[in-house]
């Protein structure tokens, strides 16, 4: 299983944790990963708290979907069509890490249904493959997590996000 090149992985981690303490509603991930996953799956599960899953890699979504149990769906995104994933409901918090071309886009689609929503690779020098500065005016607040590379930023139109970490 290659989960990509890059050794710094779970970087995202210290803001997820943080999202993940101050919430207590639904948690979409978009984008299955060894850190956030397993992390997420295990904290909704000892708080009884929904959790989905989306992953459209086929190798990734075989490995994890083991952990489908009544409070984690975990759905494997078939031939990379997320505009037909269902993202309508309100979540909590969306962790946002799955293919590069897709992420404003989900993102756009969450903007006012999410509280947080945790988009990662955000350092300038991503912007050329993920595209964030494009959906940065959607939102009220942004927080950037810098202490870690690849840096991570948190976005929200419902939440004051100033002093987070």
């Amino acid at each position: 299983m290659n989960f990509g090149a890059n050794k710094k992985f779970g970087t995202h981690f210290p803001v997820l944790i943080k999202m993940v303490e101050m919430t207590d509603g639904p948690i979409l991930e978009l984008g299955m990963g060894l850190n956030s996953s397993l992390f997420l799956h295990w904290a909704c599960y000892l708080s009884k708290r929904k959790l989905v899953s989306y992953e459209s890699y086929r190798e990734c979504y075989k490995f994890f979907k083991n952990l489908n149990n009544e409070y984690h769906q975990v759905s494997w995104v078939r031939d990379g069509d997320w505009d037909k994933i269902d993202v309508l409901d309100h979540w909590s918090v969306v962790l946002v890490d799955h293919e590069s071309d897709r992420r404003t886009k989900e993102i756009e689609r969450l903007a006012n249904s999410a509280d947080y929503i945790i988009a990662h690779d955000s350092e300038g020098r991503n912007d050329k493959s993920y595209k964030y500065s494009q959906i940065y005016p959607l939102f009220k607040y942004r927080y950037d997590f810098t202490r870690a590379r690849p840096h991570t930023v948190v976005l929200s139109n419902f939440k004051e996000l100033s002093d987070l970490l």
